[in-house]
């Protein structure tokens, strides 16, 4: 790579630009020159096919072509970037059925404007529909960006700026799978966050948790015998921001305080065992009500909220009792915690798991023992939702697995077994942003997120059929999503 890089430079020099360019101009041509060998030459590019490569490569040439530069910012506040979708069926996030052929006007970052015979803008982009669906982009409310394509053990010993350039390539893939927002449920995610913002990396918006705050023992907690115990700023999983222990209410307050000082936008804390951690069982409840009671406290000075890991129901109603807004997981919940959770109005954010989850986890360890018993739950716990009239959000928990995030989107159809495909698409879109918006001013993306309406923001996919009476079609994003928006840019246009 280095030599790819002294070529770059050397041919700037040749062409008479090195002396030239700004800085940051020469910087950023390094940067895509570094980005388009990780998309080429990454271990993960050998799992995509050469369509779908040289669609990423594509697409990363028109975002680095169309990126705006601050020479160009005064002139885009002039004439705003404006895209004119005609001829369109509108699902809109909200209801069960697509609206008749419209248009929808996007002006910045907004939709403008929806109905018929909508007049184009000057140098407006056009795009012909042809009665094409356009939806909402879609949300995944429990993913961590960073713990996509390492294993266990490379997640811990990767150097940190070669992880950040791999989860950037994964955010540029999760994209372009029409994921277009995800809520980060623990890991260093800040400085991806940062570079996709900034432009420098393209990628979908993440809400970050920052790292997850664990107790000693208890789910996040991957110290070997030999750490423990710890002395202060010794443990690998803090060095990098992944997780960090807290055993008092104090402790607990702190960690809170630091992960928002650093730019979460709500806080995760593991209230009893888990499946990937090795010294947590799944019976275990770990941090004490008190504990409990400080985060939220701490969230709450900040205007967010608290997400607990919770499988039991013992775990459940700890967090619940605390004062805790949202429940990951709940796999094993009975019909009390259930009754409980609908009573105080508590987010339930649960994921579809496929068994092959389980086989990223070694045969005979207790990971997989484990990741077997929460899937055994997995039917009941998706039908007390549906009975109780719980508020539920839809992710999908991928980690270490690189094969399953690029089956992201069929882990959306997979819930086709408890929900309609209208109510799939409403709970991946509009419901999802609901819980997106409960950061409230800790949101980094203010506007109405998830919904096709006007005012609302420009994260839209334009989709070859109608996925309300075809929900496979989620499945097969590279083939059916035709168009990808985000923030009002497109990334993906295969209608030329």
């Amino acid at each position: 790579m280095r030599t790819r890089k002294t070529i770059t430079v050397a041919i700037l020099a040749l062409v008479g630009l090195v002396g030239a360019m700004p800085t940051r101009a020469l910087t950023l041509a390094m940067a895509q020159q570094e980005h388009h060998e990780l998309l080429t030459n990454s271990p993960f590019a050998k799992d995509r096919t050469t369509a779908e490569t040289a669609q990423l490569l594509k697409d990363e040439l028109l975002f680095h072509e169309d990126r705006p530069t601050a020479q160009t910012a005064k002139a885009d506040a002039k004439q705003p970037n404006s895209t004119l979708f005609e001829n369109v069926k509108v699902c809109d996030g909200k209801s069960d059925k697509l609206t008749a052929s419209t248009f929808v006007l996007v002006v910045g970052n907004m939709i403008e404007k929806i109905g018929g015979d909508i007049v184009a803008p000057k140098e407006a982009t056009v795009i012909d529909a042809g009665g094409r669906t356009l939806m909402p982009g879609l949300i995944d409310a429990h993913w961590h960006a960073m713990l996509v394509r390492p294993t266990p053990a490379e997640a811990l010993t990767w150097d940190v700026g070669y992880a950040n350039l791999v989860a950037g390539a994964e955010a540029t893939d999760t994209l372009l799978r029409g994921f277009t927002a995800i809520r980060d449920v623990g890991g260093p995610t800040l400085g991806l966050k940062r570079a996709i913002d900034e432009g420098l990396v393209p990628g979908l918006r993440i809400y970050p948790s920052g790292a997850m705050i664990t107790v000693t023992g208890g789910h996040g907690d991957f110290r070997q015998a030999f750490e423990v115990p710890r002395p202060p700023g010794s443990v690998r999983m803090e060095q990098i921001g992944g997780s960090v222990l807290a055993d008092s209410p104090d402790e607990v307050r702190l960690r809170v305080r630091e992960q928002l000082t650093l730019g979460a936008t709500q806080i995760k804390l593991t209230g009893g065992g888990g499946v990937a951690s090795p010294h947590s069982p799944l019976d275990a409840t770990t941090f004490t009500e008190p504990e409990l009671r400080a985060a939220v406290e701490a969230a709450e000075n900040w205007g967010t909220y608290v997400t607990v890991h919770a499988y039991t129901p013992a775990s459940i109603k700890r967090a619940i009792s605390a004062g805790v807004k949202c429940i990951e997981h709940a796999h094993l919940m009975d019909e009390a915690s259930a009754k409980l959770i609908a009573e105080r109005g508590v987010w339930l954010s649960i994921q579809p798991f496929p068994d092959e989850l389980a086989d990223v986890f070694p045969p005979g360890s207790q990971q997989r023992a484990k990741a077997v018993q929460v899937f055994a739950g997995m039917d009941i716990a998706y039908r007390m939702p549906r009975k109780h009239k719980l508020k539920t959000a839809w992710g999908t928990d991928v980690l270490f697995s690189s094969e399953l995030a690029r089956r992201q989107g069929e882990l959306l159809v997979k819930l086709r077994r408890w929900y309609s495909p209208a109510e799939i698409l409403v709970m991946a879109t509009g419901t999802n942003a609901e819980l997106l918006s409960m950061s409230g001013k800790r949101n980094p993306y203010p506007g109405k997120r998830g919904v096709v309406e006007e005012g609302a923001l420009a994260a839209l996919l334009l989709v070859e059929g109608n996925p309300i009476e075809n929900i496979e079609l989620i499945a097969d994003p590279a083939k059916n999503f035709v168009v990808i928006m985000k923030d009002g840019r497109i990334y993906k246009n295969l209608i030329r």
